[in-house]
C-alpha cells in the first residue's frame, strides 16, 4: 500500500501529532513552519506563521480549538486552530522543548531547555486567567536543576505531568503543588519521546539506549521493554490493538556514513504483550524522529530527518491477522 507523502517542510521533522478525532495532523520541524493537514488525503489545510526558529513541539487541545507550539526562538505560542491567528505569545529565556494542553484544555505546560546559563523549568499557565499570559507569570514554575527535560506529557485527568529527562530518569510532578510525586530510572540514556495510551492508563518511552519501555501512568511501574539495536526516537501505542510502533535510526550526524539499507530507517512494529517484533515498514531516507497512530488505529504516520511525513494506511489483512491472533 502506497503511503501518502506530505511535503511541507524544508528541514527535518521534530514532532507530528493528531488531534483527538484524528481528522487533522499537525507537523513541526527544524524550520519555523507549523503545518496542519487533512489526515485522510494529505491535503495541506494551512500553516501557523510567526515562529523564527526551529519548532520543537506541538499540541492541540481536546476540542481542536487551539494549537500550542514551542520553539527554539525562545517562545511558546497559542494559536486559533481554525483561523491560524496567534492568540498568545509567552517569551522564555531559553528554547521551549515540550508543550501540552491538559485534558480540559484550560491549562498549558511547557518545559524550557538548560542553556545559556539558564536552567530547565516547567511552567504552568491557566488560560482562564488572561493576566498570567499578559504578565508572563505562570501560576507555577518547577525548576529542574539536575538534568533537563527532553519530553513531557500530561497524566490522566490533568493531575500531574510525566517528564522524561536527558539522564534517562522519569518523574511525576503534581500540576497543583509542583512537588515531585515519583521518580524512577529505567533508561540508561536520554528519553526522546513519551506517548500515552488512548485511555491514559499506560505510557511508552523511547530512548537513546536502544529501547522503548512501557510504564503504568499512575505508579510509573515498568511493565515491558522493546529492544532494538539503534537509538529509538519515538514510540506510539495502537489505540485498538496490542501493538507498538517504534521509529529511530542512528544519530543524525552519523547518517551520511552509512548506506540507506544499513541505516535501518524502518518503522518497527512490536507486540505489546509478547515484546516481539512482527513487522517493518521502509520508506524514509533518514532516521524517523516522530511516529503517531491515528486515533481510530487504522493508520499511522511517521516524520523523518528527511523532512517528509508519511501517512500509512494498514491493509485489511492487518486487522484480520489481529483478530485471528
Amino acid at each position: 500500500q502506497k503511503p501518502i507523502l506530505l511535503q511541507g517542510h524544508e528541514r527535518s521533522i521534530t514532532q507530528i501529532k493528531y488531534n483527538r478525532e484524528g481528522d487533522l495532523l499537525f507537523t513541526v520541524a527544524k524550520d519555523p513552519i507549523v503545518n496542519v493537514w487533512y489526515s485522510v488525503n494529505g491535503e495541506r489545510l494551512g500553516t501557523y506563521n510567526g515562529h523564527t526558529g526551529a519548532v520543537w513541539c506541538v499540541d492541540a487541545d481536546w476540542d481542536t480549538r487551539h494549537v500550542l507550539t514551542g520553539s527554539a526562538d525562545n517562545s511558546c505560542r497559542l494559536w486559533d486552530c481554525e483561523t491560524g491567528k496567534q492568540l498568545a505569545l509567552v517569551k522564555t529565556s531559553s528554547a521551549v522543548r515540550t508543550c501540552g494542553f491538559d485534558f480540559g484544555g484550560n491549562i498549558i505546560m511547557f518545559s524550557t531547555d538548560k542553556q545559556m546559563g539558564y536552567q530547565c523549568f516547567v511552567s504552568f499557565f491557566d488560560l482562564r486567567d488572561p493576566s498570567q499570559i499578559e504578565n508572563n507569570e505562570p501560576y507555577m514554575k518547577i525548576p529542574c536543576s539536575d538534568s533537563k527535560i527532553t519530553s513531557a506529557v500530561w497524566g490522566p485527568l490533568g493531575e500531574f505531568i510525566i517528564a522524561g529527562h536527558e539522564s534517562g530518569e522519569l518523574n511525576q510532578f503534581s500540576a497543583k503543588s509542583g512537588e515531585q510525586l515519583t521518580n524512577v530510572k529505567e533508561h540508561t540514556k536520554q528519553i526522546n519521546d513519551i506517548q500515552t495510551s488512548r485511555d491514559m492508563t499506560m505510557f511508552i518511552t523511547a530512548s537513546k539506549d536502544n529501547t522503548a519501555k512501557l510504564f503504568d501512568c499512575t505508579t510509573l511501574e515498568h511493565l515491558k521493554t522493546f529492544r532494538t539495536e539503534r537509538p529509538v526516537n519515538s514510540a506510539a501505542l495502537s489505540p485498538i490493538f496490542d501493538h507498538v510502533v517504534l521509529g529511530g535510526g542512528q544519530e543524525a550526524m552519523d547518517v551520511t556514513t552509512t548506506s540507506t539499507r544499513i541505516g535501518k530507517f524502518e518503522a518497527r512494529f512490536f507486540h505489546l504483550a509478547f515484546e516481539e517484533e512482527f513487522g517493518r515498514v521502509k520508506g524514509h531516507f533518514g532516521p524517523i524522529n516522530s511516529v503517531a497512530f491515528h486515533p481510530d488505529g487504522k493508520s499511522y504516520s511517521s516524520g523523518g530527518e528527511d523532512g517528509y511525513v508519511r501517512i500509512h494506511y494498514f491493509d485489511p489483512q492487518y486487522f484480520e491477522f489481529e483478530f485471528e491472533a
